[in-house]
């Protein structure tokens, strides 16, 4: 008797401005179905899940199913998975439950966690939007209270948090791949982590406010 192997999953739990629009675009270039933070009508017939987040979505599927990636069977990946916006601040990545859950109902994901350097992500989160400057001080944010966030050295300090506690939860874990976004050979590392290769691996979603020297700014 042959036994089905279990779908392949892919999570991304890196943070905002770490690539998560580029490892999109890549892994939709395999062929896979990717939702990245919120998703387009075009996307699916599921009229439920027009307009719908992506972290929204987990957290109903988690609370009222158990399992977060239910009613989610349209899409193979999910590379944003964080909101913080219309009212909401959503974090998945930092929920350990949630996380635990995925694995449990999905015992074919595979995790990845997009990284950059702390202080270049610090001032990306800084000038994108009103991110840096109003939402993320302005929220409640796991490891980052209201009030927080504010400074380089308060950003680096939660970003530094957040991937130390995914390396102590998923340590010596296979099913679990931390990359670094300007590394070379991050689209092979990638792919052989989801049994795809990719053929694509560019700068999607550019920052559209040049990078500046964070010298001299609050510590």
């Amino acid at each position: 008797m042959s036994l089905t192997p279990p779908r392949t999953r892919i999570v991304n739990l890196g943070l905002p401005k770490t690539g998560t629009t580029t490892l999109a675009h890549a892994l939709k270039l395999t062929g896979l179905k990717v939702a990245d933070f919120r998703i387009r009508r075009r996307q699916t017939t599921d009229t439920d899940l027009h307009g719908a987040y992506v972290a929204r979505r987990f957290y109903d599927g988690y609370f009222n199913t158990g399992d977060p990636l239910s009613g989610l069977d349209d899409f193979d990946a999910f590379t944003e998975i964080s909101s913080l916006r219309a009212g909401q601040s959503l974090w998945p990545q930092m929920d350990w439950g949630l996380i635990q859950a995925i694995r449990t109902h999905h015992p074919g994901v595979r995790f990845l966690a997009s990284w950059r350097e702390p202080r270049a992500l610090s001032d990306s989160m800084l000038r994108w939007s009103d991110l840096g400057t109003e939402r993320l001080p302005g929220s409640d944010i796991p490891g980052l209270p209201r009030g927080f966030g504010g400074t380089t050295a308060e950003r680096i300090r939660w970003i530094e948090g957040h991937y130390a506690h995914l390396d102590a939860l998923f340590q010596g874990d296979p099913a679990f791949l931390r990359y670094d976004l300007s590394d070379p050979a991050a689209p092979a590392r990638i792919g052989a982590h989801i049994g795809r290769r990719l053929t694509w691996w560019g700068r999607a979603n550019r920052n559209p406010h040049p990078a500046r020297s964070t010298e001299g700014q609050a510590a």
